[in-house]
């Protein structure tokens, strides 16, 4: 050993020491990072480097029952920040302020909040994001959704419901089926470029998103936006308080058309009370008056408790009944069982119902549907009110027999109507045609189903024949429509008030089966307090009935002409695909139904630059709308009826864009 290195042995001894045990430190600390604790800090290397990004799933939409859509999705903006990450607070707010239109100070003062997270903005359109969109500021973000449009706007509100800020159904069919509706959201893993911003690479994982099922109907949108728009003009016309009205496939249970008036708008369902919100023909029940008497004829001819030329003394009009005195709208002396029946007698009825009895009354109510459920796809269904025969007092068989005493909801009552219509049957009423989902598979059918079988098809031929009496020569004869044969009931009712039935608060309805013989449609009409004379059925829902038939003839081909009916009785409502009932000699069943989804539900409508003008002269308003729209063309209608001339003329070569005019008469 050199003088040199024995001068030096100790510090050569320390600096190796230190070199060693920092080499150890060092390889310790390695090991506890890369062996130890690697998921750790894999997972904070991943945090800065990559992220994982939400796809979302549009929400399915909903069609009528010719494929047209209720609803559509369209794309907007949320904006929110971080206050705290955002360091140029004044110029973010400014740049909000300019695009949005909205005061400055709103956005300052969220960006001056002390929260960790807040949203400056939601729903905005891209134009309206504009610059904003290219702006990258530190915890300020930009997110892409989808907002739910009713392009109808008011058109089968109530049915239809609303969708809340996040897009989850709130209200009607938005709401019952949103599990349907709701799709999967999908994911993709985006890493950090050399410029600091996330970009998506080939390789990467990723989740594609699973769009909501469509849903499709019954209804029928043409038929919906007249209901809609009758019920209104009688709303206003009789000054009531509000307007309910349901039409039905009384073979089917099928419901083509079901509105209530006030309505309001989905897209701008916040403006308007929630009372106009609800599907009152559902929740709301009420005594019926007269349209109730049916349950009192089926009762009666069911039991064979009387002939049809058995005439009961109506007492000119007024008769005690216990304690309370029933009355009649007129004197009448001596009427048959069908001219009760017809002119609406009271005290008729009521005789009737002493030789018939309160059980099967009961009975044939409780076999109608009236007191349950009548189990239609939407929340909030009443079961009405039919209280059990111990439970009567000794003038209730008298008071129900007249519509009295018993709570019934619209769907219901229509429900009852269509066992007549269809020979004895109850059907289930049906609002949902199939739920289909992105690949055209059907997950979900509501097919024609039979309850019960109330009674007999002789029994019904009866009925049928005492409602087509009542309008052509009794209450309902301003529901009749020249060259159609029509059958239904008229209605009066008085409200209860404070535990008291009222004497100036009716309920106005009316229930007729379009057309008499082998009815291919029902109407119901409810007028909720109509002023006098309105308050009368014949004189208030039985007018917005003839309306609304008159107004689907001249649209719709598929309504049958009573001469196409005698001629050819195989061919029945064509308008449902291949889902009528069929009624056996025996034992009753619903037919076997392919429910095929439909051919497209597609939101995107593509036209060629140039299209030649179709003859539609001699076609019915649907048919000519149908023809048109298939085309491509624009078009403006005036008049009902037939298409009596067009404009420009068949065989025309048109752009892109340019509207006809077509006139009926």
């Amino acid at each position: 050993m050199t003088k040199t290195y024995l001068k030096f042995r100790k510090r050569i001894t320390a600096v190796t020491c230190f070199v060693i045990l920092s080499w150890s430190v060092l390889c310790a600390k390695l090991f506890q990072i890369q062996i130890l604790n690697r998921s750790k800090y894999q997972k904070v290397i991943l945090t800065h480097a990559q992220k994982k990004q939400t796809l979302i799933a549009n929400r399915g939409n909903i069609y009528d029952r010719n494929n047209r859509p209720f609803t559509r999705n369209i794309i907007h903006y949320t904006l929110s920040a971080k206050p705290g990450d955002v360091k140029d607070k004044v110029n973010l707010a400014n740049a909000l302020s300019e695009q949005t239109g909205k005061p400055i100070l709103k956005y300052l003062e969220k960006l001056n909040s002390k929260d960790n997270f807040v949203y400056l903005d939601r729903n905005l359109q891209r134009e309206t994001l504009g610059k904003l969109e290219n702006i990258a500021l530190d915890g300020f973000h930009i997110k892409r959704h989808y907002r739910r449009y009713y392009p109808h706007n008011s058109v089968a509100a109530q049915i239809l419901g609303y969708t809340n800020v996040d897009n989850m159904g709130i209200s009607g069919i938005e709401k019952d089926f949103n599990q349907y509706l709701t799709g999967t959201p999908g994911w993709i893993i985006k890493t950090k470029g050399w410029k600091g911003k996330f970009q998506q690479k080939s390789g990467n994982p990723y989740q594609k998103p699973v769009d909501g099922d469509n849903i499709q109907l019954t209804i029928d949108l043409e038929y919906q936006s007249i209901l809609e728009e009758e019920l209104g003009r009688r709303q206003k016309e009789t000054y009531a308080k509000a307007a309910t009205g349901i039409v039905m496939n009384p073979q089917t249970g099928e419901i083509l058309a079901m509105a209530s008036t006030p309505g309001f708008d989905n897209n701008r369902y916040f403006e308007t009370e929630m009372d106009y919100h609800r599907v009152r023909a559902v929740t709301d029940q009420f005594e019926p008056g007269s349209t109730f008497k049916v349950v009192a004829a089926i009762a009666a001819l069911s039991e064979n408790a009387i002939s049809l030329t058995e005439e009961f003394n109506c007492e000119n009009g007024e008769f005690p009944y216990y304690d309370i005195t029933i009355k009649d709208h007129e004197k009448y002396g001596f009427l048959t069982f069908p001219q009760i029946i017809q002119n609406s007698s009271n005290i008729g009825v009521v005789k009737v119902m002493e030789q018939v009895g309160s059980i099967p009354l009961f009975e044939t109510a409780r076999n109608l549907g009236f007191g349950t459920t009548t189990r239609i796809s939407l929340a909030g269904e009443l079961s009405g009110k039919l209280h059990p025969v111990k439970n009567w007092s000794r003038v209730s068989q008298g008071q129900i027999a007249m519509g009295y005493e018993v709570g019934v909801t619209a769907i219901q009552l229509a429900t009852a109507y269509c066992a007549v219509a269809n020979g004895g049957f109850m059907v289930t009423p049906r609002l949902i045609r199939q739920i289909i989902k992105d690949n055209k598979d059907v997950v979900y059918a509501e097919e024609p189903s039979i309850i019960r079988q109330v009674t007999n098809r002789r029994v019904m031929d009866q009925v049928q024949k005492m409602l087509r009496s009542v309008v052509v020569n009794g209450t309902g004869h301003n529901a009749e429509i020249a060259g159609w044969d029509v059958a239904g009931k008229t209605g009066t009712a008085k409200k209860v008030i404070d535990g008291k039935y009222s004497d100036d608060k009716y309920i106005s309805n009316f229930v007729g089966l379009f057309p008499s013989e082998k009815p291919q449609l029902l109407g119901l009409i409810i007028l909720d307090e109509p002023h006098k004379p309105y308050h009368w059925g014949s004189e208030g829902a039985a007018v917005t009935f003839k309306r609304l038939m008159k107004r689907i003839i001249n649209l719709d081909d598929s309504i049958i002409p009573p001469a196409r009916l005698k001629k050819d009785a195989a061919k029945h409502f064509k308008k449902p695909i291949r889902n009528d009932i069929v009624m056996a000699k025996t034992q009753p069943v619903a037919s076997q139904v392919s429910v095929k989804s439909p051919p497209v539900l597609s939101m995107i409508t593509s036209y060629n630059n140039q299209v030649k003008m179709p003859d539609v002269r001699g076609f019915s308003m649907r048919k000519a709308m149908t023809t048109l729209r298939s085309s491509g063309i624009k078009f403006k209608i005036e008049g009902s009826g037939k298409v009596a001339w067009q404009s420009p003329r068949p065989g025309t070569i048109l752009t892109n864009g340019k509207t006809c005019l077509i006139n009926l008469k």
